[in-house]
C-alpha cells in the first residue's frame, strides 16, 4: 500500500498543458509590469518597491512626496519614470492611478473600517503575494519544463547564502527523497567555488539558487561562478529587478512579506513546493521506488512518531 507521501506524488501530479481561465492580474502585479524589464539602479528598485508596497496611497503622492517618503531626491524619481518609458513623473502616476482605484475598490477596507493590527496586516500582504503567484502558475508548462531539467541533472546544487539558507535547506531535504544526488551550498566563498566546480565535474547541469532581500554581494559572485563552470542557474527570487536575475538562465520572481522586522516566505515556498512536484512528475517510477525506500528506511529506524 503506497504511504501517504507516494499517494500525495501521484494525487497531485502537474496536468501539463492545462491552463486556467485567465483572471483579472490582482493590482500588485500590474504595477510590477510597469517595471518589469528594465534595468533599474538601487535607488530606483527601492521607488519601485515602495510603490508596490503603498500603492493606494503612492499614486496620488507629489513627486516632493514620494522622494520624501522613499528617502531619494526629486531627479531620482524622475529618471525612474523616465527610464520605464514615460515622458515624467505625472504620466507615470497617470498610469498607477487607476490600477491603485481598482485596488481600493476591491478590497476590504473600501467597503468597512480598517480594524486590522500590525499582524494582520502582514497577513494581508502575504495572501496578495500568493495572489501574484497563483497567476503566474495559471500556466503550468513553464514550472513542468524547467522541473524536468532539474530532475534531470545529477547531481543537483541548491545554493542558498545568508538569509536564504532555509528555503534551500527545505528544497534540498525534499529533493533527496526523490533524486539521487542533491548537493546543499550554504557557505559562499571559496567552499561555493569549490563545491559548484566538483558538481560540473561530475556532471551536474543545474544549480537551483534563492535569493531573498537583503540580496547578498556573495550569492551573485557564486552565480556567476557557477555560469562560467557550464553549470545553467535557476533563480528564485522576490519581486525586485537587478543583477541576480541577470545572471540566471531561468527566473521566477515571489514577493516576500515585508510588514514584519524579519521577511516572511509564503509564495517563495509554495513556488519551491511546486518545483519539487515538477521534479517528482518527471520521473515517476523513480519517484515512487525513491519514496518506498524511504519509507522503509523509516520504518525500520522508527523516524517519526506514531500519529
Amino acid at each position: 500500500m503506497p504511504s501517504g507521501q507516494q499517494a500525495r506524488a501521484q494525487a497531485s501530479a502537474i496536468t501539463p498543458g492545462r491552463r486556467s481561465p485567465e483572471a483579472e492580474p490582482p493590482p500588485a502585479e500590474k504595477v510590477r509590469a510597469l517595471f518589469g524589464g528594465h534595468r533599474l539602479s538601487p535607488a530606483q528598485r527601492r521607488i519601485a518597491q515602495y510603490i508596490t508596497d503603498h500603492l493606494t496611497e503612492a499614486a496620488f503622492l507629489s513627486i516632493t512626496d514620494l522622494a520624501e517618503r522613499v528617502g531619494v531626491s526629486q531627479p531620482s524619481v524622475t529618471r525612474f519614470a523616465t527610464s520605464l518609458g514615460f515622458s515624467g513623473y505625472p504620466g507615470l502616476r497617470e498610469a498607477l492611478q487607476p490600477i491603485a482605484l481598482t485596488a481600493l475598490a476591491g478590497s476590504p477596507e473600501a467597503r468597512e473600517p480598517d480594524r486590522r493590527n500590525e499582524l494582520q496586516a502582514a497577513v494581508d500582504a502575504e495572501i496578495e503575494n500568493l495572489a501574484s503567484l497563483r497567476h503566474v502558475f495559471a500556466d503550468p508548462d513553464r514550472v513542468l519544463e524547467v522541473g524536468r531539467e532539474l530532475a534531470r541533472s545529477v547531481p543537483l546544487t541548491i545554493l542558498g547564502l545568508r538569509i536564504s539558507v532555509s528555503l534551500a535547506e527545505y528544497v534540498a531535504y525534499a529533493a533527496r527523497r526523490i533524486h539521487p544526488d542533491v548537493r546543499l551550498v550554504s557557505r559562499g566563498g571559496s567552499v561555493a567555488y569549490d563545491a559548484l566546480l566538483q558538481a560540473r565535474e561530475a556532471g551536474g547541469t543545474w544549480v537551483l539558487a534563492f535569493a531573498m532581500p537583503r540580496h547578498a554581494h556573495e550569492t551573485l559572485a557564486a552565480m556567476r561562478v557557477a555560469r562560467r563552470t557550464g553549470l545553467r542557474v535557476v533563480l528564485i527570487t522576490d519581486v525586485t529587478p537587478g543583477p541576480l536575475a541577470d545572471e540566471a538562465d531561468v527566473v521566477f520572481t515571489a514577493g516576500t512579506g515585508s510588514r514584519l522586522v524579519f521577511d516572511s516566505y509564503a509564495a517563495p515556498g509554495v513556488l519551491s513546493a511546486a518545483l519539487l512536484q515538477a521534479m517528482a512528475d518527471a520521473d515517476p517510477e523513480r519517484t515512487q521506488l525513491r519514496l518506498e525506500k524511504y519509507e522503509q528506511a523509516a520504518e525500520q529506524h522508527d523516524f517519526f512518531l506514531d500519529r
